[in-house]
């Protein structure tokens, strides 16, 4: 177990990390633009599991290899950036596809924007390198075994994240709802989505070693 003191400050760090907007609320907002609250939600949620398989390659040692590789980093970054102009590439595409009766509804389906969701958290660049610079500050090797406490602490990351995320998920999905009445504004506003996306790519892709 962490000690309830690195417990208490890994949470405020965490928190103020997670509060501010970045590279997931503004995919998360994409994503609730793009296919609606309910798609948005699964994304966040794939999105919270995803940063937590980060968490445990690194609890098994590829921590000490990403702070030794910067190619792998660096094909980490591309993965997840060319994956995220993917996505807003599609969004573009289908813009105006038709709207379903329940504009919350995923027009992908629920599976395919949970496991996005997931792909998205696994490349995700900026979390990695959190987690692998972060994570192992806050544990104490006299409190017993250390994956297990960087488990624990990425638990509370990813859990943070779900919670947070989702609001912005729904808060951007009920504005679509009530921007997106017609056909016209509907397309606009998923081509926004979409291009919210390609920019954070690009954005993931030329960042190089500043993230």
């Amino acid at each position: 177990m962490v000690p309830a003191h690195n417990l208490l400050a890994f949470a405020l760090a965490a928190l103020v990390l997670v509060v501010l907007p970045g590279p997931s609320v503004l995919f998360v907002v994409g994503r609730a633009l793009s296919i609606g609250r309910l798609g948005a939600l699964l994304s966040v949620a794939g999105n919270a599991a995803g940063m937590f398989v980060q968490v445990i390659a690194i609890s098994a040692g590829l921590g000490l290899l990403l702070e030794q590789s910067i190619v792998l980093l660096t094909v980490v970054r591309f993965a997840g950036a060319a994956f995220l102009v993917y996505l807003g590439v599609q969004a573009i595409r289908h813009r105006n596809r038709p709207v379903a009766a329940d504009a919350s509804a995923p027009p992908i389906g629920r599976l395919r924007s949970l496991l996005e969701g997931v792909v998205v958290g696994v490349t995700n660049p900026k979390s990695l390198v959190f987690f692998v610079a972060v994570l192992p500050q806050f544990v104490d090797g006299t409190a017993g075994s250390v994956p297990l406490q960087l488990l624990e602490l990425g638990a509370i990351f990813a859990g943070m994240a779900l919670l947070l995320d989702s609001v912005w998920a729904i808060g951007a999905g009920y504005a679509r709802d009530w921007l997106g009445r017609s056909p016209k504004r509907m397309s606009r506003l998923a081509g926004t989505g979409g291009v919210a996306m390609i920019g954070l790519g690009v954005g993931l892709a030329v960042s190089g070693n500043k993230s």
